[in-house]
């Protein structure tokens, strides 16, 4: 089972990519049902965009912390004081946000289960990792900190923080691709309406 966690940790992005670039390329071929309800689809726009703004400044406030740090250290501050995994909670709200920008409500749901079928075995994988490095101070943190969901009261910052920048500026592109997608979402909803795109589907 080990084994099988490992193949799949080390393998996500590429395996990810397998999945992601059909769905990409459905979501831009997909109209929205709800478009005839202006105010609702709206909504369902305007809270994915919030939600991929918080994910774009969660995941910059991670990379802030684990930049240069990440394979020798044990971090606990910062956003790692709420949850042991705000990385990929952040990202999880991120995945949220663009399937909302789609303003439907099955392509978020999709995503949703894409996600928690496939990281919380990648999160698992790691922690066995983290436990084999760092040892009891790593069985401390688990005992301390929530696995996924934050817990708000539990935030602790130091003072000052040394940043690692060569590291943090190559982890900013990553920070903020989902704002990005958004933006190809929106555009490719107007070139549907143009009737450049075709539309293959519609969905709620």
């Amino acid at each position: 089972m080990s084994e099988l966690k490992g193949f799949f940790a080390k393998r996500r992005k590429r395996l990810s990519r397998l999945i992601l670039w059909p769905l990409g390329l459905a979501i831009i071929l997909t109209n929205s049902g709800w478009h005839t309800h202006v105010v609702f689809a709206g909504f369902l726009f305007s809270l994915g965009c919030v939600l991929v703004a918080v994910a774009s400044v969660g995941r910059l406030w991670c990379s802030q912390y684990i930049c240069g740090y990440k394979t020798t250290h044990l971090i606990t501050s910062g956003p790692y004081s709420l949850c042991r995994n705000p990385l990929y909670f952040f990202s999880s709200l991120g995945a949220i946000g663009v399937g909302l920008s789609t303003q439907t409500l099955t392509i978020p749901l999709v995503l949703v289960f894409m996600f928690a079928i496939s990281y919380p075995t990648v999160i698992r994988f790691e922690e066995e990792k983290m436990s084999e490095r760092h040892g009891a101070a790593f069985k401390d943190y688990v005992a301390r900190v929530p696995r996924f969901f934050p817990r708000l009261k539990g935030l602790n910052e130091p003072e000052s923080y040394v940043v690692v920048p060569a590291v943090f500026r190559s982890a900013l592109l990553d920070a903020v691709w989902f704002t990005w997608i958004v933006g190809l979402v929106a555009l490719a909803a107007a070139l549907r309406s143009a009737g450049v795109l075709p539309t293959i589907m519609t969905l709620y």
